[in-house]
């Protein structure tokens, strides 16, 4: 691959760079350890929603899990059958439903009774049956980050297993719903195997009490959250994952469908920035780049690690601990705190590592600030995937409002 000096010379910073060798790699290592059994991969949508990426995957036969009309419309644009999308979030407005279901995507996650209730209104409305799946909250704990656990009652999403069961009933005897699919996601960034495990036989033990009443599920859905390495986390294996689910399932012929996002393509993505000078205040040391927490805003809201290493650097050089900030006018605008760097120069490049989920795609214009440049890179070369956001751009819908 060129260097990251190259691609910044040639395409700025702040600036996000995508392996998509990287990310073959990643699906088809999924791919292959669910081969035994019937799979489909959709990929989250939300983690990199970059029309190219979704492309990217598309042309390797993924389908997309999509969380708003707007995913599924990127979905669709990339070129991804509308049997292989699946509309999945705890709030759809009724519009959204309408159209996905007029789209005939292939199924729907539901998360609440309320939710079953709209959906069958809508179907009515089409006089179409609307394919569903109801998330299924397991109660399991999946020991990671609160903000990313999903599979608590405390949490907001899915229901509990009564519940569950009522609506499938519901939906059974509904002339506008067929319940086709099960749905559960205990959280994000999974680094132990026993909580996803657990989640499946709870789950797959409701799958059987269903079918004893007439309701057959053809689609498992497990749900994303395989962990990736940040820093040293200790990671599941694709196999063992799969197998996991395998050794939950006998008796039940099901279509395993998972949701993967951050482990196709965080480790994969890079965000390049540039020193422009360095400050002392007392005995602090601040690093301050052109990249800033409207760019890439895990670690100020999640405080979440980035490995970040100086481009080019020395063996020899000798480092300090300091902070890297960004021009961003507030105290949490910072990619890392006291962490080890050589003295920089302005126009030094920096890279911050495992920035290709939940980065760009939680990118905002704050301190009208544009959204940067993507670019995807593999072994033919690179090529820009997504321009560099300018001015006129950021005000394009205010303008028309101004007076003269």
């Amino acid at each position: 691959m060129r260097t990251f000096q190259t691609l910044a010379d040639k395409y700025d910073t702040p600036l996000y760079l995508y392996d998509f060798d990287y990310m073959r790699d990643q699906y088809n290592k999924l791919k292959e350890a669910f081969r035994a059994k019937k799979s489909l991969i959709c990929y989250a949508v939300k983690a990199n929603s970059n029309l190219s990426v979704i492309k990217h995957f598309g042309d390797l036969g993924a389908g997309c899990d999509c969380v708003s009309i707007g995913e599924i419309n990127r979905a669709l644009r990339a070129g991804v059958k509308n049997y292989k999308i699946i509309f999945s979030g705890v709030g759809k407005r009724d519009e959204e439903i309408f159209e996905a279901l007029q789209k005939d995507i292939l199924l729907i996650n539901l998360e609440s009774e309320a939710e079953l209730q709209r959906v069958e209104l809508q179907a009515q409305k089409l006089q179409k049956q609307a394919r569903i799946s109801i998330r299924v909250n397991p109660n399991i704990d999946p020991k990671t980050h609160p903000y990313i656990s999903t599979g608590l009652h405390e949490n907001k999403f899915g229901v509990d297993l009564d519940t569950a069961k009522r609506m499938y009933i519901k939906a059974k005897n509904s002339e506008f719903l067929d319940p086709v699919g099960i749905h559960f996601h205990i959280g994000s960034q999974l680094t132990q195997l026993e909580p996803i495990k657990e989640a499946s036989e709870v789950v797959t033990d409701l799958v059987r009490s269903l079918k004893v009443i007439d309701i057959n599920i053809k689609f498992f859905d497990i749900g994303g959250g395989l962990g990736i390495q940040y820093d040293d986390e200790t990671l599941i294996e694709p196999y063992d994952y799969a197998q996991a689910i395998f050794s939950t399932l006998h008796g039940l012929d099901v279509t395993i469908m998972c949701e993967p996002g951050r482990y196709l393509t965080a480790n994969g993505g890079y965000f390049l920035t540039k020193v422009l000078y360095e400050k002392i205040n007392g005995d602090k040391r601040f690093v301050i780049v052109d990249g800033a927490m409207n760019d890439l805003i895990r670690p100020s809201l999640y405080n979440a690690y980035h490995k970040i290493e100086l481009v080019n650097q020395k063996e020899e050089q000798d480092e300090s601990l300091c902070d890297v900030v960004g021009p961003v006018c507030e105290s949490g605008d910072f990619f890392a705190k006291n962490i080890k760097l050589p003295h920089t120069q302005h126009d030094d490049l920096i890279v911050i590592k495992s920035a290709g989920a939940y980065c760009s795609t939680m990118s905002s214009n704050y301190n009208t600030r544009g959204r940067v440049a993507e670019v995807a890179f593999d072994s033919n070369g690179d090529r820009l995937i997504r321009r560099r956001e300018t001015f006129e751009d950021m005000i394009a819908l205010e303008k028309d409002y101004l007076k003269d």
